[in-house]
């Protein structure tokens, strides 16, 4: 079948002729790591038991459980749990997918068709087969009618064809490597279960997949559950053995952060992710922990920090200058700081990519550096050299690093009159710090302490209404703001929506700085067209070093590792992470419930 009309399988099959042979799992770069008959994932424990209950707390609420479209907020559970796509995702690689509702998959060298073979065995969770009609359907309704994430990856495939009865193959335009992982991870849906109801609605009516979870009890805005199904299709598959052990999966919805800690301490949840350091040391003293119902695990990771600050809009002239940009991240004493607000426990993000093997290192060299060289006349002086961070005092004086700064702001036309920093126009330097939440004023309170010491006048902006604050980001109408970026072992098709030089005009994209960089979107098509494992840690590498370097962010902190607290009752094998450590896949999906 083409994209558009019917074409009979016995023409598909004498009219093509296969480039390539079936293979067990796909990589982005390279082979995947385990064989064809590989009995489960490395993080996953096969005698794990299965039973029980884990309980979490969430902020906000929901009124949908239709996660693919536009309409509605929907629990992100609904997406992980109950749906799944043709491959699945090993965590303990950088982006590698094995068979799941597809026993094997061809694909050319070149990426530009991807041929999908069922496995016969796979079925609905109401027993019903899964079919080359509903991997189709499910394709077409969420690129053309679904959310708007799913429409990209749509737009790449140029028709399709079955080329057997549990046999597809999608011919894609060939411009992007990344394009057949992504369509192998598109979740199935089954095509009759729409069949009277619109599949662009807002609705609480549960729906069904082939998923080891079926949607359960749902009170609207309060909590879900999800019910493993006992008949599930691929408990025995290598890839799930191991993994979905608990017998119910549930959220419960809290009015804000604070609630849910509440929650969590009188055993209303059973497992909570700590993201305040000071408390983790300070304040796990209450009843549950005392007697042993509740523990303290810390699972780390080797994925990137990626970048969370106070990002400087550089569509306002007074950021557009890198030295002024550099000055004020001297005048950042994350020292101070980090002990003032979190007992000194995280570490500071030192680059993009930090914490990874993606992270820049030193001076740049070989293909990074061949990347880099064309575009060298427009990078600051030293984005080609070992470049650090500069590093504060234990105390609020900071004195080296204001001086170094006083003296970047003068090379760039600031100077002191009067107390206040001045052009040469006698302009103030003032400016907004736009943020949406009062856990970012203590930081920022401190930061705007030492602006003043400057002769810099920066004005916080506390928006909590979240319509006027998303209106105000999406537009980019704000100075300068706190934001978060998360990165993965994978970037991909998503870095043209961080720091593309379209994001500088475009409205709406997660390009925060307004970054318009040559080098940046030459590192990006780098990643995206690289040939080997080589070729993509040059040209990530590159990125990490052209945004770091560039002065966008004034970095805060992060740490290597997740801080969870849990009812003892619940496990996880620590000797046998992910590299992604504590992360979708792994949590709750390897954990397990033990009874004693």
């Amino acid at each position: 079948m083409s994209r558009f009309g019917l074409i009979p399988v016995a023409v598909i099959l004498s009219a093509t002729t296969a480039l390539a042979e079936p293979q067990h799992g796909i990589a982005m770069y390279g082979e995947p790591a385990l064989p064809p008959d590989f009995a489960h994932l490395p993080y996953a424990n096969p005698d794990a038991p299965k039973g029980g209950e884990i309980v979490f707390g969430e902020t906000g609420s929901f009124d949908s459980l239709n996660p693919w479209i536009q309409a509605g907020r929907a629990p992100w559970g609904t997406r992980a749990h109950v749906a799944e796509g043709l491959m699945g995702r090993s965590y303990d690689e950088p982006f590698t997918l094995y068979g799941l509702l597809a026993e094997s998959v061809e694909m050319s060298e070149a990426r530009d068709w991807i041929e999908f073979h069922l496995n016969p065995a796979a079925e609905f969770s109401d027993g019903s087969p899964v079919t080359v009609e509903d991997v189709v359907w499910s394709f077409e309704t969420m690129g053309e009618e679904g959310h708007g994430r799913y429409r990209r990856a749509w737009d790449g495939v140029e028709s399709w064809e079955q080329t057997g009865e549990h046999s597809v193959r999608f011919n894609l335009t060939g411009d992007n490597r990344e394009l057949p992982l992504i369509l192998a991870l598109r979740p199935i849906l089954k095509k009759a279960d729409w069949d009277d109801r619109e599949f662009t609605e807002s609705s609480m009516e549960p729906w069904i997949a082939s998923g080891p979870y079926v949607i359960g009890e749902a009170d609207q805005g309060r909590s879900v559950s999800f019910e493993r199904n006992p008949d599930y299709w691929g408990a025995d598959l290598g890839f799930n053995v191991g993994k979905h052990n608990f017998d119910t999966i549930r959220y419960e919805f809290f009015g804000d952060s604070e609630a849910v800690w509440q929650a969590f301490t009188s055993g209303e949840t059973n497992h909570f992710v700590e993201n305040d350091p000071g408390r983790w040391v300070d304040r796990y003293d209450f009843p549950r922990v005392r007697n042993g119902e509740v523990v303290q695990s810390i699972v780390p990771h080797e994925r990137p920090s990626g970048m969370s600050g106070l990002v400087f809009n550089t569509r306002n002239p007074l950021f557009e200058d890198v030295r002024v940009r550099d000055a004020l991240i001297h005048a950042f004493n994350f020292e101070f700081i980090n002990e003032t607000l979190n007992a000194g426990v995280p570490q500071r993000i030192e680059s993009y990519f930090d914490n990874s093997i993606l992270a820049f290192d030193g001076a740049a060299e070989g293909m990074e550096l061949a990347l880099l060289e064309p575009f060298a006349g427009d990078l600051p002086a030293d984005a080609l050299e070992a470049y650090e961070l500069p590093s504060g005092t234990a105390d609020a004086r900071n004195r080296g690093n204001l001086r170094r700064a006083t003296q970047l702001l003068a090379d760039a036309g600031w100077t002191v009159q009067d107390g206040v920093l001045r052009n040469e126009e006698g302009e103030a330097f003032t400016f907004e710090i736009l943020i949406n939440s009062s856990l970012n004023e203590p930081v920022t309170n401190i930061y705007a302490d030492a602006l003043e010491r400057l002769g810099i006048d920066a004005n916080i902006t506390l928006l909590v209404d979240n319509a006027q604050y998303t209106e105000r980001r999406d537009n980019y109408d704000f100075d300068m703001i706190t934001y978060t970026w998360g990165l993965s072992l994978s970037p991909g098709t998503e870095q043209y929506r961080y720091w593309g030089s379209e994001g500088r005009e475009e409205t709406g994209t997660r390009n925060m700085p307004g970054i318009d960089n040559p080098a940046v979107d030459a590192s990006i098509d780098a990643i995206l067209n690289a040939g080997s494992r080589d070729e993509f840690l040059a040209a990530t590498r590159a990125l990490d070093r052209v945004l770091t370097t560039g002065r966008y962010v004034v970095p805060f902190w992060f740490t290597p590792e997740v801080r969870v607290a849990h009812a003892a009752e619940i496990s996880w094998d620590a000797d046998n992470l992910p590299i992604y450590g504590y992360w979708i896949g792994f949590m709750p999906d390897a954990w397990w419930f033990e009874a004693e």
